[in-house]
């Protein structure tokens, strides 16, 4: 059984325990209270007993974790305070990633991967266009025409558009006002980096679950900064990630400790204006991603920015200060406040808004997975640099990674649109060939060479029931569709 992690002290030491990682958690707290030095304490310790991480950096402050600490007055006070003796200072190892490929390797899905659901989310469709964009997914699936980036959805957009009237009896009325809704949106998410988000080489999850050669856990820093001025692509991504691992990782149960933790900083991002039946599905995810050996930790400003049905599975849970200036805020306190479990020794309430910068109300879950008291704790601090690191020091990180170079040239291979351009080259020499040979034939009546494909591509597609590509709860690929 892996070592116990220590958080911080109360009266007593407080620990985190290895085995209820996986049952998720949160770290809460208002702008400056020391969130992100306590998500940088659990990563290390995360990293130290051989789990993989992957965290959100919003504000570039954690790509410190990957050098070694330095002495500090205020680390050394910390450090008598809790009774740590002997702290030695060192760095932790880091592989980190960017979608726009300036900070660190590239990151890429594909748009058959997202699927409809998120992408409908992505570019905040009506349910009349969410219905047309399940449409095109279900032509593009049942034809095994992949759609790996932008261009390739908007070509079967506009060839499903101009035959709309031979697909309608397959699939339905497909509107012209909804396809061109959906169009405009992509231009707009080309605009906010999803050129860069969609394409291969496609992230492979195998890739985020590495260990170093001392068996330390990999801890995978996504740089957020450009990211967080398009936050629909941000908590998109984030979703995805999730739907991916879980639709991909087979079960295990309870282990000893979590094949992965994920650290999803803005969390109010990923839930905010999120239809009710996508919620539905995220709460389902996160329930039962915890089976597949992944923690999943919520960084919000206040726990209340999470919804309910998914604030209830959230075990672990580190409160940071909140001000209560207002009436409103004054009532998000007394709210926070009653999502612990309560200790007759503390006001909560009260405590809440008196914490100092490092302080935190904690509750950790114990061996029989129940919510300890909470408890007013000094968190720990870490043996890692707090701050960012220089460009320099980055990108001599990012030439020395495992994966340097697996990422970063950019594959364009045959897809939706390259097999409908060519299709369509195709129906204009034949169409010109039949002008050719009966020049004064009158088309009535005659079968068009789209005619004709059209319905060999229904039959065909007749013929593919039983093997059509299989989507996951959050219409993610999964099982034989891969």
């Amino acid at each position: 059984m892996s070592e116990s992690l220590l958080i911080g002290k109360a009266q007593q030491r407080v620990y985190l325990l290895p085995r209820m990682a996986n049952r998720h958690g949160f770290i809460a707290g208002a702008t400056g209270t020391g969130k992100t030095v306590t998500l940088q304490v659990l990563a290390e310790n995360f990293s130290d007993i051989g789990i993989p991480v992957f965290m959100a950096d919003v504000k570039g402050d954690l790509s410190g974790i990957s050098q070694s600490g330095r002495p500090h007055p205020r680390i050394t006070e910390r450090v008598n305070q809790i009774g740590l003796g002997d702290f030695p200072f060192r760095a932790s190892p880091v592989t980190f990633w960017d979608v726009f490929a300036k900070q660190g390797h590239p990151v890429r899905t594909t748009i058959s991967e997202m699927g409809p659901l998120l992408l409908a989310r992505l570019l905040n469709l009506n349910d009349t266009q969410h219905g047309v964009l399940a449409l095109i997914f279900r032509v593009a699936d049942e034809n095994g025409w992949l759609l790996l980036d932008i261009k390739d959805l908007r070509a079967i957009l506009q060839y499903v558009a101009e035959n709309a009237r031979e697909f309608r009896t397959l699939y339905g009325n497909v509107s012209a006002a909804s396809v061109g809704a959906i169009q405009r949106r992509l231009i707009t998410l080309e605009d906010q980096g999803g050129n860069q988000l969609f394409g291969e080489p496609a992230l492979n999850l195998q890739d985020l679950m590495q260990t170093d050669t001392n068996g330390r856990g990999i801890l995978n820093i996504l740089a957020t900064d450009q990211l967080l001025n398009s936050p629909q692509v941000y908590a998109t991504f984030l979703l995805w990630l999730l739907a991916e691992l879980f639709e991909q990782l087979p079960e295990v149960g309870d282990p000893d400790k979590p094949v992965l933790v994920l650290f999803f900083d803005e969390a109010h991002l990923i839930f905010d204006d999120a239809p009710d039946a996508l919620l539905d599905k995220i709460e389902q995810v996160v329930r039962l991603i915890r089976s597949k050996g992944v923690g999943v930790y919520f960084i919000t400003q206040n726990p209340l920015d999470i919804p309910d049905a998914v604030l209830t599975q959230l075990g672990n849970r580190i409160q940071h200060a909140l001000r209560a200036y207002t009436p409103r805020e004054q009532k998000a306190v007394r709210t926070a406040a009653q999502t612990f479990r309560t200790n007759p020794d503390l006001d909560t309430v009260k405590i809440i808004t008196d914490l100092g910068v490092g302080e935190a109300l904690v509750s950790m879950l114990d061996e029989k997975g129940r919510p300890g008291m909470v408890q007013r704790t000094l968190i720990c601090p870490p043996h890692s640099q707090i701050g960012p690191i220089t460009t320099q020091q980055r990108q001599a990180l990012i030439s020395s990674s495992l994966i340097s170079g697996v990422y970063e040239q950019e594959v364009d291979r045959d897809s939706a649109y390259e097999i409908l351009k060519a299709r369509a080259e195709q129906a204009t020499i034949e169409e010109q060939k039949k002008l050719e040979q009966k020049p004064k034939h009158s088309s009535r009546g005659r079968q068009t060479v789209l005619e004709s494909f059209l319905k060999s591509a229904a039959r065909a597609i007749g013929s593919r029931v039983g093997r059509q590509i299989i989507r996951g709860v959050l219409g993610s690929l999964t099982g034989r569709g891969r």
